[in-house]
């Protein structure tokens, strides 16, 4: 573990930080976040997830990273995604069940092209 001692030390261990982010974004790689709050559980979010997994396993994808988060602030439209490639602006989706996560994965993750019926635009 790192020890802190100035104010020089923590802008060493954040250049390094964000090195690491720069490197991890050049390299391709894609990042998957799924919501699962109460709200998300309730209405299909370990589906949701089970569905992400198991799409990365069966076409042995090696560059995505799945993670899973608490609430994320939108209640009506749970179970939600965020899906992050690298070079490209950050996708909310809401809604997303088993179904609709396979088509994700294959239309947006694979394909490139974002999925409106579940994409979540912000004014």
């Amino acid at each position: 573990m790192t020890t802190v001692q100035s104010l020089a030390d923590l802008e060493k261990i954040r250049a390094q930080a964000l090195y690491r982010r720069q490197q991890e974004n050049e390299s391709g790689r894609i990042q998957i976040t799924v919501g699962k709050c109460t709200p998300s559980l309730a209405t299909g979010g370990n589906a949701t997830l089970k569905t992400i997994l198991d799409f990365i396993a069966a076409h042995n994808l090696e560059n995505i990273t799945v993670n899973q988060t608490g609430w994320m602030g939108m209640d009506s439209f749970e179970p939600i995604i965020k899906v992050e490639i690298a070079g490209q602006p950050i996708v909310i989706y809401g809604n997303v069940n088993a179904t609709a996560a396979r088509r994700i994965m294959e239309e947006h993750v694979l394909g490139g092209k974002i999925v409106p019926d579940y994409h979540i635009e912000f004014a």
